[in-house]
């Protein structure tokens, strides 16, 4: 997705720190119009007046926000359609993530970066696809907005640890997804599959996903295990939905089950043509 304003059909707001800025500076004008100091702007979201300055001479020249003089901001009709659809769009990926993925979940298992004591304060953040979680010290400022939690139990240094009475949001980007399409084997099978092109791609993903016995034998003709072979769609999702770029080598039957479920998140998908030419 491009980093204009209007651009894009998935949710841009998580997935780019540009886009959830400029939803929460929107939201702003729109609470506080006309009259609207970037000072408040920048107070009530934890970014710089400077930062402000130049989001809204971007969403100016892109027609959301009418410039009326110096301070005075409105948010046009187009701003409040744009502001419609990202929130419709953030209330269904928020009902599934509550409903499908937290469930009634309380408690989160995290990693501990270092020592932690049960009752510990720490700072929550996504790396490798797994929560981690650190003491904040005493004397530490946390970053407005940043994502903490508790500890309720304690852990050394690279052990698990149970966080919960969870505040602020874990900053972190979607992975996205690369597709290379196998043919069935009658119609070629992994023999059809470029092994040069397939191993330049793979080596720019965290995970390596087969789905089909074309796609496994097309993975390892490149000297590869496939990390996944099994409950793929299940897999591709949540490894993406957790910062992770994933290569998913799929048979041609089995694409649609993987593409189908990929719509219905955030996670960008790029389907890449690695057959040999003939």
């Amino acid at each position: 997705m491009s980093d204009d304003a209007t651009g894009g059909d998935d949710l841009g707001v998580l997935r780019h720190k540009r886009e959830a800025t400029r939803y929460r500076i929107l939201v702003e004008i729109a609470e506080r119009q006309p009259a609207v100091s970037q000072r408040e702007i920048a107070d009530a979201i934890g970014v710089t007046a400077q930062a402000v300055s130049e989001h809204l001479g971007d969403l100016a020249e892109g027609g959301l926000v009418d410039r009326e003089g110096r301070g005075r901001y409105r948010v046009t009709k187009e701003g409040v359609d744009w502001l419609i659809s990202r929130t419709d769009e953030l209330r269904e990926y928020l009902d599934r993530v509550t409903g499908d993925v937290l469930g009634d979940v309380e408690v989160e298992t995290a990693l501990a970066d270092g020592d932690v004591a049960e009752g510990d304060r720490v700072a929550l953040s996504m790396r490798g696809g797994v929560l981690h979680a650190r003491t904040v010290g005493s004397a530490e400022t946390v970053t407005p907005g940043a994502a903490t939690a508790v500890a309720v139990t304690a852990a050394t240094d690279g052990a698990d640890v149970g966080v919960a009475e969870f505040d602020g949001v874990v900053d972190y980007e979607l992975g996205a997804v690369t597709v290379v399409v196998v043919p069935a084997v009658r119609d070629g099978g992994s023999g059809a599959v470029d092994g040069d092109r397939l191993r330049a791609v793979a080596a720019d993903d965290d995970l390596v996903v087969a789905a089909g016995t074309e796609a496994l034998a097309a993975v390892r003709r490149i000297d590869r295990d496939p990390d996944v072979r099994f409950g793929t769609v299940d897999a591709v999702r949540e490894a993406a939905m957790r910062g992770l770029d994933v290569l998913l080598v799929v048979g041609a039957g089995r694409l649609s089950a993987h593409t189908d479920d990929l719509r219905e998140t955030a996670v960008g998908v790029e389907v890449v043509d690695a057959t040999r030419e003939a």
